[in-house]
């Protein structure tokens, strides 16, 4: 396939297979606003913080499967590509996980200690995409 190697093959098939989920969770909001649940629509934090994490997981699936096309067009060694490979697959998990979990609760004024997530998905982020760019120089 296009000189993809089995590894970034593996990793492009996961993301895809995340793709219902992001469906999933527009889904959910959307039942959120039709139904008018209490502490979505009523709690501007928890309704800012779950609309960016519905947004950032598509946006960031579709940027680690172009990145992914990529990995195998350097001459980075292979734990390096197996590294790069890691860091794009985990930002579309983290950065909408730490949106979510952060606000769970519909009575939330301010995120919680899971926000982390959300800043370790934009660290593995701007090291994957910078080291792949690097390299790609």
């Amino acid at each position: 396939m296009f000189g993809v190697s089995d590894a970034s093959r593996s990793v492009a098939g996961l993301i895809l297979v995340l793709v219902p989920t992001i469906e999933i969770g527009g889904l959910f909001l959307l039942w959120m606003i039709s139904r008018r649940v209490p502490g979505y629509l009523d709690n501007p934090v928890r309704q800012a913080l779950f609309r960016a994490g519905h947004a950032h997981a598509g946006v960031l699936a579709i940027l680690a499967l172009v990145g992914i096309l990529y990995v195998d067009r350097t001459a980075l060694s292979e734990p390096t590509k197996s590294l790069i490979r890691a860091l794009l697959f985990a930002p579309p998990i983290l950065v909408p996980a730490g949106f979510f979990l952060s606000v769970l609760r519909p009575s939330a004024q301010k995120p919680n200690g899971l926000i982390v997530f959300t800043w370790a998905g934009a660290a593995c982020l701007a090291l994957g995409v910078l080291i792949l760019g690097a390299a790609l120089l």
